[in-house]
C-alpha cells in the first residue's frame, strides 16, 4: 500500500465513498447530500493540514485521511485527523495505515499532540484502532450524535502526546 498526497483525480475518485460513509450516518456528522464540489470544503485540507489517499498495490483507492492542526493561533500545536476506508477494503488495515501515517507525519511536524473531537461511541473499529494506537478516551460528550441505527450516541474525544 502507498499513502501519498491526495490529487484532484483521486478526489473523484474518492467522492463516492465519502457520500457512501457519510449517507451511512454511522460516523460522521457532515451534511448529507452534498455534491462533489460542496463535499471538498469538508474533506480536503489546505496547508498546513494535508489530505493523503491509500492506494492498493493494482492502484486501487482504498481509503483517504486528512490531518493538521485542531485549532487554529493558539490551539495549533494540537493536531487532529479523520478518516475514511472503502467498504471493499475494510479489515486490510487500511485505517490502521492512515493512522500511523497521520501520528508519524504529525509528529515530523512538530505537533505536540494528537485530538480526535469525535469519535462515534458506537463505532467500535475504530475506538479499538484508535485505542491500540496510543489514545486514550478524555471524555465523552452524551448523545452528541444522532446514529441512524443507534439513535443519540456519545462522541468520545481522544488524544494522545507526540
Amino acid at each position: 500500500m502507498i499513502i501519498r498526497e491526495i490529487t484532484e483525480a483521486d478526489w473523484v475518485e474518492f467522492f463516492p465513498t465519502f457520500t457512501e460513509v457519510v449517507d451511512a450516518g454511522e460516523t460522521y456528522a457532515f451534511p448529507e447530500g452534498l455534491a462533489i464540489d460542496e463535499a471538498r470544503s469538508w474533506w480536503l485540507e489546505s496547508p498546513p493540514g494535508v489530505t493523503v489517499v491509500a492506494i492498493g498495490e493494482s492502484g486501487e483507492l482504498l481509503g483517504s485521511a486528512k490531518t493538521g492542526p485542531n485549532r487554529p493561533g493558539r490551539g495549533s500545536h494540537v493536531s487532529t485527523a479523520s478518516f475514511m476506508v472503502t467498504y471493499a477494503a475494510r479489515g486490510q488495515g487500511v485505517g490502521r495505515a492512515l493512522g500511523e501515517w497521520v501520528l508519524a507525519w504529525a509528529r515530523e511536524q512538530g505537533y505536540a499532540a494528537m485530538q480526535f473531537n469525535a469519535v462515534v461511541e458506537t463505532n467500535t473499529v475504530a475506538v479499538t484502532l484508535w485505542q491500540d494506537l496510543g489514545f486514550t478516551i478524555i471524555g465523552t460528550v452524551p448523545e452528541a450524535f444522532d446514529s441512524r441505527a443507534h439513535g443519540r450516541v456519545g462522541l468520545h474525544v481522544m488524544h494522545q502526546y507526540l
